[in-house]
């Protein structure tokens, strides 16, 4: 196996460029923008200067970044709002901001209606009420809702919505992911 060489550092107008070309193949929060560009800057000063000009150019915004990237989560994959604030925390978006933007996206939204969305969706041409009498598969159903950043609470009353067999369940507020 041939061993990868280096990539070549580059000066204030190559690191440009290759600012603008990852960019445009996807948005990047500021931190990770950073992150990939430090490792072909020649210098500090140089990434300094970069990263300057991509805020004066209003390319690297964490506030739009978050609030585009909390959007469409919600809109392409229905994810929940606790795995959406842990994706953007992933991508080293401050708490603050993270936070602001997934309650904006989320100001309008049925949680319920959501989660009914995605069951529909995850388990599409299945009889929930049938396929979660199983025990394994409503435990099957109630992690898939935690992993995709759905309260206790409201992946529970879904649950309950659709299996008798979760009646004796306790309602859960813990937020916790």
């Amino acid at each position: 196996m041939g061993m990868r060489r280096k990539p070549a550092k580059l000066d204030a107008g190559g690191l440009w460029e290759y600012a603008l070309r990852a960019l445009a193949k996807r948005a990047h929060s500021t931190a990770e923008l950073k992150q990939k560009l430090a490792l072909r800057a020649e210098s500090p000063e140089v990434l300094t200067a970069t990263m300057a000009k991509l805020r004066e150019y209003e390319l690297s915004d964490d506030r739009k970044f978050s609030e585009a990237f909390a959007a469409s989560r919600l809109q392409n994959q229905g994810l929940g709002k606790l795995r959406v604030l842990r994706d953007l925390r992933s991508k080293r978006v401050s708490d603050r901001i993270a936070s602001e933007a997934v309650t904006k996206a989320y100001a309008e939204t049925d949680e319920a209606a959501l989660i009914d969305a995605f069951l529909e969706r995850k388990y599409r041409g299945k009889d929930l009420p049938v396929f979660l009498r199983e025990e394994k598969n409503l435990a099957s159903a109630y992690r898939r809702l935690r992993t995709a950043g759905f309260s206790s609470a409201g992946s529970i009353a879904s649950l309950k919505r659709h299996s008798t067999a979760v009646q004796d369940w306790p309602e859960d507020d813990t937020e916790g992911s």
